[in-house]
């Protein structure tokens, strides 16, 4: 049965909060640093082709080393900078924490958030259905290994 889409007053949608958490400028400067591995604010600027400011770099590089999405090191006087997880961990952190915070609070019990999980990889496309049938029969071998 497919429900219907909708948002709650107040609530955002999950894609909306992940791009909300970073400015565009931040996302775009993220996208370099997952590229490149390890950047310089002088390798961002030429990325940007001088279409932003160098001090708007540096205040943005600084702000998602703050963040705690970076890492740096100093060499000589600038700062290297490196994404702390890759892109595609990044985004599996945000699935999952948003899966948790669903079963957290299903009180009702878990079946309703699952059911829904399942309709949406059906009606998305019927391979992730097998998918994810797949990797539950993996997760229950790994799981009777276990002692």
């Amino acid at each position: 049965m497919k429900l219907p889409i909708f948002t709650l007053r107040g609530f955002k949608r999950p894609h909306e909060i992940v791009e909300n958490g970073f400015g565009k400028l931040e996302r775009e400067v993220m996208d370099v640093a997952w590229q490149r591995g390890e950047v310089s604010v002088r390798d961002v600027y030429s990325t940007f082709e001088a279409r932003i400011a160098y001090t708007t770099l540096m205040t943005t590089l600084h702000r998602l080393y703050r963040k705690g999405v970076l890492d740096r090191r100093k060499l000589g006087r600038a700062f290297l900078y490196s994404p702390r997880v890759s892109h595609a961990e990044f985004e599996q952190g945000i699935a999952q924490d948003l899966i948790s915070g669903l079963l957290d609070r299903a009180g009702g019990g878990v079946e309703p958030v699952l059911a829904c999980i399942v309709d949406a990889l059906s009606e998305h496309d019927r391979a992730f259905l097998y998918a994810l049938d797949r990797l539950v029969r993996e997760k229950k071998r790994e799981q009777r290994r276990k002692p």
